[in-house]
């Protein structure tokens, strides 16, 4: 079976929303740049608190890293709430510590209250440790949450290889806040509901050129423009073109995924039974997790449309071979990339550049949850003008350096752990 490339879970959200291009100029309260989930879950927030909303996407409303994720809905950043205070200040951190905590809650709620039809699962996500060092690292976490108050537990022996599905992984953590989605499905409900309150939406629009015009700022795009009041620029990992600084302050990095076809043979009912979604702890990490219809679908980092499909399924194969050995040959139908927005030290930031005009970047790959919370956040912030509600205090734009070095770097460094991993190296 060859190996098409193509996003599941564009297959599996068949009605997708799709926008027209913005044609001539229109005037609203805020303009939104960016129909991923942080730029849809603020002007969601937006509109339920009375303002008029334009958001205008460069391609297809979910095209970016919003539709194409692992679907986790987890709970906190890449790194352990200590490191977050520690890297904020106590203050700042444990505020942080506690939106993110809370922000599969706000996820799962704008799921309920919409009826957003996402395949959504709250059953937790499992942290998996795959050696010893990662089994002290993920105490070391659950210990740090519970101080906490979360919900979390460490699995261990039996319970742990009930939970996961294979004898390979001795302990994983389980965060029961936790959970899973269909990405595209969620970012498409958002998009939905925002039509639906309201607001005004522009695919196949990108911004050519932000300016200031008077008390109002202008959003050209090429063949029309958006004047308001406010922007928020929620165009994240996917910005392009030089109307912004934003893209100097991050540099990207990839994340591949693989999916096989539904599986059908008892042995695999073993894998994630509960319906969890896991990642491993090695430092070129693999996710793990099943869809509604019974696909197993392997992730890890790296750019999957550097390498070919007979490199990535011999891949596929190393990871399910090594931790669900039982499973018969596996048919791996699909594989897709998704860019992502990383910073130094792994650390959210927030700039407001000038008044009314807002921006983000550095999930390092926590988009599901952190874009709604930052969403929710700086529609708020927008409304009300309290710097408090927001997360964390905005800094003064500070452009990284050596960009594509970084880049480069991460990118030849997960190339060459995948390519252990095949030789049987590593794994």
């Amino acid at each position: 079976m060859p190996l098409r490339e193509e996003c599941l879970w564009e297959t599996l959200t068949p009605q997708r929303p799709d926008a027209p291009a913005l044609m001539g100029e229109v005037t609203v309260d805020v303009c939104v740049i960016g129909a991923g989930i942080t730029g849809l879950s603020a002007a969601v927030h937006l509109l339920e608190q009375g303002k008029t909303v334009a958001v205008v996407e460069a391609h297809r409303t979910g095209q970016g890293g919003s539709g194409r994720n692992v679907g986790l809905v987890n709970a906190g950043m890449w790194i352990p709430p200590d490191e977050i205070e520690a890297g904020f200040g106590e203050a700042i951190g444990s505020q942080l510590n506690k939106m993110l905590g809370d922000a599969p809650s706000l996820v799962f709620s704008l799921i309920e209250k919409y009826g957003i039809d996402c395949q959504a699962q709250r059953q937790g996500t499992l942290h998996m440790a795959h050696n010893a060092r990662g089994q002290a690292d993920l105490r070391s976490r659950e210990e740090q949450w519970k101080r906490r108050g979360a919900p979390v537990e460490l699995l261990t022996g039996k319970t742990c290889q009930d939970a996961t599905g294979t004898q390979e992984i001795t302990s994983a953590l389980l965060d029961r806040r936790a959970g899973t989605i269909n990405p595209m499905a969620y970012t498409s409900g958002l998009a939905n509901v925002v039509t639906r309150l309201g607001g005004q939406r522009y695919d196949h629009s990108p911004v050519k050129q932000l300016e200031r015009q008077g008390d109002r700022w202008c959003v050209v795009t090429e063949h029309g423009a958006v004047l308001a009041a406010q922007v928020v620029i929620a165009s994240n990992a996917y910005t392009q073109g030089e109307w912004t600084e934003l893209r100097r302050h991050f540099f990207p990095g990839y994340y591949y995924q693989v999916a096989s076809a539904p599986l059908t043979e008892d042995a695999a009912k073993q894998i994630l039974p509960s319906g969890q979604g896991s990642w491993d702890t090695r430092q070129v990490l693999s996710s793990i997790r099943r869809d509604a219809d019974g696909r197993l679908l392997l992730g890890s980092l790296g750019n999957g449309n550097q390498k070919p499909a007979w490199f990535l399924k011999a891949w596929a194969d190393r990871v399910q071979q090594h931790y669900f050995p039982y499973l018969n040959k596996v048919e791996w139908e699909c594989t897709w990339t998704g860019c992502i927005d990383f910073t130094p030290d792994h650390l959210l930031r927030m700039f407001e550049p000038a008044p009314g005009l807002v921006a983000m970047t550095g999930y390092n790959g926590r988009g599901n949850t952190t874009g709604t919370v930052v969403g929710k956040a700086f529609a708020d912030y927008l409304c009300t003008g309290n710097v408090n509600i927001l997360p964390i205090p905005f800094v003064p734009m500070q452009p990284l350096s050596a960009i594509g070095l970084r880049s480069s770097l991460y990118e030849a460094g997960f190339s060459l752990y995948h390519a252990g991993q095949c030789l049987r190296i590593v794994i």
